[in-house]
């Protein structure tokens, strides 16, 4: 089942699904709310038939999830949760219409993530994710073209990028975007295999990134799940696994960068 025909299925069973006004102990529970207010970033990586533990009570982005994990069976799994607090002067209600089509094409504009670093525990240091990043016109023409643009955010788009990882190399992606109230939701898509060294170590179509943002008035919840089939080689697992954890702070402070501009650094000046 594709996730496109999934989300069909599920908004066809539950057409009032709505999470407008859903507080983060609504989606997280109030123990761990309390610890993200407290700035404890949770990362979870499992292995051998993982299952979602950190997911919030969200059942739409819990429909997507499921349906990847279902569809790909995968060997290693990485979820983490942040919370993004909105500029004081801003209204701790759900985002206005002009804030969340800003935040959305903030997550649209994947050249920005070019250049955005991690840390590597294995190198000590603070090392670039990717090298590069474009938008392109498809994965066979690979011609880069402008970053996706919308005036309000539509259901679903789908986008093809080039990213050169320092890590996995040059490959092409696809990204689904969703909209559902009160959340955006992304879904990365290896259209190449990713190799590690001369060692393919994620095969095409084997990866799924998505990442949710959740907005709950006073924050925005972002959790990001990285689901992987990797090869069997001892140790390849361990090795994709501690790679994506380690970028997950790398892409959530790309995220909150778009978030300030939606939300104050120029409006609340």
């Amino acid at each position: 089942m594709t996730l496109g025909l999934g989300l069909m299925l599920f908004l066809g069973l539950f057409p009032g699904a709505d999470v407008c006004g859903l507080s983060l102990e609504d989606l997280t529970g109030s123990e761990q709310a309390g610890a993200l207010i407290a700035g404890e970033k949770p990362v979870l990586t499992q292995f051998n038939a993982p299952r979602p533990q950190l997911i919030p009570r969200h059942e739409v982005l819990r429909g997507f999830v499921e349906t990847v994990r279902r569809d790909l069976n995968p060997s290693v799994m990485v979820e983490t949760l942040q919370i993004y607090t909105k500029p004081a002067e801003a209204e701790k209600t759900i985002w206005t219409a002009g804030e969340e089509t800003s935040i959305y094409n903030g997550i649209l504009a994947l050249s920005t993530l070019a250049g955005i670093e991690y840390f590597s525990a294995s190198r000590g240091a603070m090392r670039v994710f990717y090298e590069t990043s474009s938008v392109i016109d498809g994965p066979s023409t690979k011609r880069q073209i402008p970053d996706p643009y919308h005036f309000w955010p539509p259901s679903r788009i789908t986008a093809y990028a080039r990213q050169k990882d320092l890590t996995f190399g040059d490959n092409i992606y696809q990204y689904d975007f969703h909209t559902a109230p009160g959340a955006l939701i992304f879904i990365q898509q290896n259209l190449s295999s990713l190799s590690i060294g001369i060692i393919n170590a994620v095969g095409k179509n084997k990866l799924r990134s998505a990442v949710a943002v959740l907005d709950t008035g006073e924050y925005l919840l972002v959790y990001a799940v990285t689901m992987a089939k990797a090869v069997s080689f001892p140790g390849m697992n361990t090795r994709v696994g501690n790679s994506f954890a380690n970028r997950v702070e790398a892409v959530f402070h790309w995220f909150s960068g778009q978030a300030d501009k939606a939300f104050g650094k120029a409006i609340y000046k």
